[in-house]
C-alpha cells in the first residue's frame, strides 16, 4: 500500500464498513451516526486517502483551474486580491474557483481531489496537518497568511513585522511618546506581525506599549469606532499617536476621536495600513503604510503556475511597504 494510491476500497476495508458508507461519510451525507462518520474520516486521514472528485480530469495532465481558499470575502482587501488573482489567471489561460469555507475537510477534498491544479490559501482553518499532507502529495500551493516553503509550496506575504517597526520609527520621529494600537484579528498573520513589529520599534526607544492601549478594531470601521469611543469614555490619558492594523479601522478611530471633540492630528496622530483608495479622500486624509493587494495576488498566481509547470522550486516572496504621509499625522507641538 505504501507504493500504490490508496483507494476508497482500502478505506472501507480498514474501517470495516462498506464502500457506500465511506462515500456517505466523505461527502457529508447525513445518514450516519456521528461516531461512525468520525471513525471513517479518521481512517481516511490516517491512510492519506485523496478522493477523486472529478474523474473526467484523470485523463488530462492539467485541469487549467486554480482554487483560491478564503475565510471571508468581506472588505476591500479580499475584493482587490480576488480580482487580481482572477485577472492573472486569465493571462495564463486558467479559470479561478473561489472557496469561502471554515471546513478543512471540505477544502482538502477540493484541493486534493483533482479538481484543480493548485491552490492559493488565505485561510486559517487550513492548519499544520493539512500543510503536511500538501507536502506529501506534492500539491502546488501558495500561502498568503504564513511563511512556508517546500518543493512545491511557496508563500507570498507582506513584510508586516518590519512595516510595524517602520511605523513606530516614523511616529517617534514626529516627536510622539505615547501610543495606542487598533488591533485587527488576533489570529490574523499580518495583524500579529504588525503589532509585534510596532512593539519592537517602540521598545528600541525604551517605550512599552501598555496592553490597555491595544484597542479592538477587527479590521472594521464600525468596530474600531465603537471600541475607540469606549476607550475614550474610560478617561485614560490620550495617546499622542495611534497605529491601526488597516485603513478601515484607522478611519473608524479618526471618526471616534473627532466625534469626541479630539483634533486629529493636532492632539492625536493616526496612521493606518494598506493605502486603500478612500484613504486619500477622507478628511483628514489618512497617513498609511502602503502595501499592494494587487501585487500579492498577481505574484501568487505567477509562482503557482511556475510550481504547477515545474519551472521553479518553492520560495518565500516578501512584499515591502512604504509610508505615505498625509494629513492625519503631524509633528508633536506640545
Amino acid at each position: 500500500m505504501a507504493t500504490q494510491k490508496v483507494t476508497i476500497k482500502d478505506v472501507a476495508r480498514e474501517a470495516g464498513v462498506s464502500i457506500s458508507t465511506v462515500s456517505n461519510a466523505l461527502n457529508g451525507v447525513d445518514v450516519l451516526r456521528s461516531e461512525t462518520k468520525q471513525h471513517i474520516l479518521d481512517v481516511a486521514e490516517r491512510l492519506n486517502y485523496v478522493p477523486n472528485l472529478n474523474g473526467r480530469n484523470l485523463k488530462s495532465q492539467h485541469t487549467k483551474v486554480i482554487g483560491l481558499f478564503l475565510t471571508s470575502i468581506r472588505g476591500t482587501y479580499y475584493n482587490i486580491l480576488a480580482d487580481a488573482v482572477y485577472q492573472e489567471c486569465k493571462n495564463y489561460g486558467y479559470e479561478l474557483n473561489i472557496f469561502v469555507s471554515e471546513c478543512a475537510h471540505n477544502m482538502m477534498a477540493n484541493i486534493l481531489g483533482r479538481r484543480m491544479d493548485g491552490a492559493i490559501i488565505l485561510n486559517k482553518d487550513i492548519k499544520e496537518k493539512e500543510t503536511i499532507l500538501f507536502q506529501k502529495t506534492q500539491t502546488p500551493t501558495i500561502f498568503l497568511d504564513r511563511e512556508l516553503q517546500g518543493e512545491r509550496m511557496s508563500s507570498v506575504v507582506f513584510d508586516s513585522y518590519h512595516e510595524g517597526e517602520m511605523v513606530a520609527q516614523y511616529l517617534l520621529s514626529l516627536g510622539h511618546h505615547t501610543f495606542a494600537y487598533v488591533n485587527g484579528a488576533n489570529d490574523n498573520y499580518d495583524n500579529m506581525k504588525r503589532l509585534q513589529g510596532f512593539q519592537t520599534g517602540l521598545m528600541q526607544a525604551g517605550i512599552c506599549l501598555d496592553k490597555s492601549y491595544i484597542i479592538e478594531g477587527r479590521f472594521e470601521k464600525e468596530d474600531a469606532y465603537n471600541s475607540m469611543k469606549q476607550f475614550l469614555q474610560l478617561g485614560r490619558p490620550l495617546p499622542e499617536a495611534v497605529f491601526a492594523a488597516n485603513d478601515l479601522s484607522a478611519i473608524g478611530a479618526v471618526k471616534a476621536l473627532t466625534d469626541s471633540g479630539i483634533r486629529v492630528p493636532e492632539q492625536v496622530s493616526v496612521i493606518g495600513c494598506d493605502d486603500i483608495e478612500i484613504s486619500s479622500l477622507v478628511k483628514p486624509s489618512l497617513t498609511t503604510m502602503r502595501t499592494s493587494f494587487e501585487k500579492q495576488g498577481t505574484l501568487a498566481v505567477k509562482h503557482l503556475i511556475a510550481l504547477i509547470l515545474g519551472e521553479e522550486k518553492g520560495c518565500i516572496d516578501v512584499l515591502h511597504g512604504r509610508i505615505i504621509p498625509r494629513e492625519s499625522t503631524c509633528t508633536r507641538r506640545f
